[in-house]
């Protein structure tokens, strides 16, 4: 068999297993939470508190809605037109045009323009997020933030571009299968790196203080048979009002991590049922599935990526020659935007069953609706999470369920349904 005819299979075949490995492992049925709960909540928080909710999710809009439209916009514009792969020459023509300054510098370059094209719409969103309370970061803080972001994902991207690029020249025929190969292990390495690495850029963890809350939190964890080395507090104070709380890491690096905001905001009852919720993922190995999904993905999108290189008109609306070569990076993004913007609402499908069963462990682990209640209340309060999304924005993007869901579930718990 050819290349070509070896890369369609292999893409099948991961297809079909990618397929096989989500429907086995994700919770396609989620746990009660009966419309009518959901009203009856809904019904009992205050008017004030639900009003306020949606006029930030209105304000927000705009500038999240816009800054997508003008992001996939410029992706294709570079990417769809030669001026991407001009971008990339340009970057490389100081060091002799050679393939590496064009792979790394002219990957970077093109992300930058990206980036920057939408940075108005981040600046929107933060002016919006310190209107209404959430943010608590000054426009400095904000801007090293956004400088780190693309700094992480620069070191990474130049890695990853170095690498992709390194073997497309090595093996011209059956880059594929290397890319595939090294696309997956990237995913995986990211997956156990970042907790590690990339976490403290962004904040400051000292561990909890010795005393009753974090006695239980490890306790709860024991008899969840969850192996957690520590509890950590995040100093997310610095930087918002929202409250939160998480496990990650693998093996001896998972650790609970708490906000401090949560700390000062909820009682030591609903920090121990946000701890359970987070738990719940550790347990069912959701980090571990999420991975490997991730890793079948990347080696499925790089295979689909060189098949897509024999479409000729393809290449020429981007201005090169063929998809292993480095002026063809603006065209790579372009078709990444549009495969991750057709998979957000199966994404959000999938990591909202997937939070619906933490809630539910949560529950059980627990056995206390009442402390699970009243800690959604409090996440949609400080959170200013809208309890009751419009339809069609909680198919396309709701990563979680929504506040009167996860009461609703609650309610259902406590009546003795699951």
């Amino acid at each position: 068999m050819t290349p070509r005819l070896w890369a369609a299979c292999t893409l099948g075949v991961l297809l079909v297993a990618l397929i096989g490995y989500a429907a086995v492992t994700v919770p396609w049925q989620r746990p009660p939470a009966p419309r009518a709960d959901q009203i009856a909540a809904l019904g009992e928080l205050p008017a004030e508190q639900v009003a306020r909710a949606r006029e930030f999710h209105s304000a927000l809009r705009p500038g999240a809605y816009g800054g997508l439209a003008i992001g996939l916009l410029g992706a294709l514009l570079l990417g769809l037109t030669p001026l991407g792969s001009r971008l990339v020459a340009w970057a490389g023509r100081p060091f002799g045009d050679h393939w590496i300054a064009q792979a790394v510098l002219g990957g970077l370059l093109v992300v930058l323009v990206a980036e920057l094209l939408t940075l108005p719409f981040a600046a929107w969103r933060h002016t919006v997020v310190v209107r209404y309370g959430i943010s608590t970061q000054t426009w400095g803080p904000w801007a090293v933030d956004v400088a780190k972001s693309f700094a992480v994902g620069a070191v990474i991207g130049a890695i990853a571009l170095l690498g992709f690029f390194t073997v497309t020249r090595l093996a011209p025929r059956w880059w594929w299968a290397f890319g595939a190969v090294g696309a997956a292990t990237l995913v995986v390495l990211l997956s156990f790196v970042l907790p590690v690495v990339v976490e403290p850029i962004f904040n400051k963890f000292t561990p909890m203080a010795a005393g009753p809350l974090r006695t239980e939190l490890m306790d709860l964890a024991a008899r969840d048979g969850v192996p957690v080395g520590d509890v950590l507090v995040a100093d997310a104070s610095r930087r918002t009002r929202a409250v939160n709380a998480y496990v990650s890491g693998f093996g001896p690096t998972r650790r609970i991590v708490v906000y401090d905001t949560l700390l000062a905001e909820a009682a030591p009852a609903e920090v121990v049922s946000v701890a359970a919720h987070e738990l719940g993922h550790a347990k069912r190995h959701d980090v571990l599935t999420g991975t490997i999904v991730g890793a079948l993905g990347a080696a499925a999108a790089v295979i689909a990526l060189y098949l897509l290189g024999s479409l000729g008109w393809l290449l020429r609306r981007a201005g090169v020659d063929a998809m292993g070569e480095p002026r063809a990076i603006a065209l790579l993004l372009a078709l990444v935007t549009l495969a991750g913007l057709a998979a957000g609402p199966v994404q959000a499908l999938v990591s909202r069953r997937v939070e619906a069963r933490a809630d539910a462990h949560a529950l059980a682990l627990t056995g206390d609706p009442a402390a699970f209640e009243a800690m959604q209340r409090r996440l949609g309060s400080v959170n200013l999470s809208d309890p009751d999304p419009p339809p069609w924005e909680y198919l396309m993007t709701a990563s979680h369920p929504s506040t009167v869901e996860r009461m609703a579930a609650a309610r259902a718990y406590a009546r003795g349904e699951r």
